[in-house]
């Protein structure tokens, strides 16, 4: 699998690079500045870019502008953010494509190996992964909103993880119910957010994009 990587700290990008490839991963290009992303990923076109917000020239929010300018470009482009912050207005909008194949995970909050490679395997599958803690800072301000009022707790518990890219197996297993029980939840809160089946859209991106954006 062909990963670009960009992280300004040399000590971390160069971790981060043999960690890859001792878990087979071919890191095509590691960069350490916004332009040199945008360039990599246009050029290069890899299966996943994993990539830290915070880059050079200012140290705002350029690799997540590089990553949204990528996808304009390259469609459906797989991005695995890693990032020690938050940044509200941009992962709003590299959600907001709905073409799937993005995640969001918090370095801090990231304990092993396994956890990390699988989710970069599941963006570029085409999944979306994301930290409970992003979706619930993304979701803090907009948590009386019409749509949201709708779901029952055990439904904002399944959606929570959902967005974390789990299945229905794992949740079913991680709140100690069945799989079919997951199933009506999710059918019912499918049917709240107003989000009719569909052969096109991958519905349970649709829905984490209906809670932030509602």
């Amino acid at each position: 699998m062909r990963v670009v990587l960009a992280e300004d700290l040399y000590l971390l990008r160069t971790g981060l690079e043999r960690l890859l490839a001792a878990h087979g991963f071919d890191v095509i290009e590691a960069v350490g500045d916004g332009p040199a992303l945008l360039r990599a990923l246009v050029q290069r076109q890899p299966d996943v870019a994993v990539v830290d917000v915070r880059l050079p020239p200012t140290f705002t929010d350029e690799g997540l502008r590089a990553a949204i300018a990528a996808r304009s470009q390259v469609p459906g482009l797989p991005v695995l953010v890693l990032s020690q912050y938050v940044e509200q207005l941009y992962a709003r909008e590299l959600l907001a494509d709905r073409a799937g194949a993005v995640g969001y995970l918090l370095k801090d909050r990231v304990f092993n190996d396994d956890q990390f490679t699988d989710a970069i395997r599941a963006v570029a599958g085409g999944g979306t992964v994301m930290d409970p803690e992003v979706v619930a800072r993304l979701m803090g301000r907009r948590a009386r909103d019409a749509p949201i009022a709708r779901l029952t707790a055990r439904e904002r518990e399944v959606l929570a993880l959902m967005a974390e890219g789990r299945s229905n197996a794992a949740i079913a297993q991680r709140l100690f119910v069945t799989e079919k029980a997951v199933s009506k939840h999710s059918t019912s809160i499918f049917a709240k957010l107003g989000l009719p089946p569909s052969e096109d859209d991958n519905r349970r991106v649709l829905a984490v994009l209906a809670y932030l954006n509602a």
